[in-house]
């Protein structure tokens, strides 16, 4: 791994928050392990192993029944990983893949047939090189036949640019990590006002309330991002999901303690309603009834 790169927690809490039975962790990763599954040679980093194993013992330990696990930019559009991951769950997890833009629909109903269930298109510049739109705009055509959906990764200053590509897909959309939001200017600031505006707009966008731990500038409180995810969890309670993102890949300022991120859960989600929304119901409805 990058001689930078933070390891995931070793030994994480056991929650007090005890999740509701059938939740979903909706975002994980799995990387390597590099000897049966090499990283891409075009990777913008290396990361540490992260087995399908260790995440499977991280679910049980949390007290989650299933993951969403997310292919990453180390690995590129090889999903081997991936792919190896989701026949080792069987029903117990589901896939969003990357892939070539020329993939064959033959390939991609192998892939739905082992579980995935989207593909994601990233437009994190420090982690991946530009696509043109054009490329994306047909893959979500291809993949709209499965009735998959599209996962995008971005943060906060790109969104105003890719508003109008985004009002172009008629696929559902997940929004990964809040479009990541600069929590210093607060939630009644212009550029956070415009993303809730984008799903006020857009009943086919959602999101992903995650990630604290990227955004907080009080780690490893997160009392900080708190206002973002609970907003968006009570204005768009049928369109949100939650995950860990485990194993956390590219943190600089600390390792975050995944029981304490399960923690903050109760304090986005403060009812039971919201909590089996956020939890159960949006993940089971978007990627296990199709």
């Amino acid at each position: 791994m990058d001689a930078n790169y933070l390891p995931f927690h070793a030994s994480p809490a056991k929650p007090q928050f005890q999740v509701p039975a059938g939740a979903v962790d909706a975002h994980c990763h799995v990387f390597g392990p590099a000897d049966k599954f090499p990283y891409h040679p075009k990777r913008k980093y290396t990361p540490c192993d992260a087995s399908k194993e260790q995440l499977f013992a991280l679910r049980d330990h949390l007290g989650f029944a299933a993951n969403v696990i997310v292919q990453a930019s180390c690995h590129g559009t090889d999903n081997a990983a991936l792919l190896d991951a989701l026949n080792g769950a069987g029903d117990l997890a589901r896939g969003v893949a990357v892939v070539d833009p020329d993939i064959s629909q033959s390939q991609l109903q192998k892939m739905h047939s082992l579980g995935v269930r989207a593909v994601r298109f990233n437009f994190v510049k420090r982690l991946v090189d530009s696509t043109p739109k054009s490329v994306f705009l047909a893959l979500a055509e291809k993949v709209k036949k499965l009735g998959w959906h599209i996962v995008v990764y971005f943060e906060a200053p790109d969104l105003p640019e890719l508003i109008p590509f985004l009002q172009q897909l008629d696929n559902i959309i997940v929004i990964d990590h809040m479009g990541r939001p600069d929590v210093a200017k607060g939630v009644n600031h212009p550029d956070f006002q415009r993303f809730l505006k984008l799903l006020t707009d857009c009943d086919n966008i959602w999101t992903k309330v995650s990630c604290p731990e990227r955004l907080t500038l009080q780690a490893p409180d997160y009392s900080d991002v708190v206002p973002f995810a609970r907003t968006l969890v009570e204005q768009f309670p049928d369109r949100v999901l939650w995950g860990t993102d485990w194993p956390h890949p590219n943190m600089k300022s600390h390792v975050p303690d995944d029981g304490h991120l399960v923690d903050v859960i109760p304090l986005i989600a403060p009812t039971a309603a919201l909590q089996r929304k956020l939890l159960i119901d949006n993940p089971r409805r978007l990627y296990w009834d199709n």
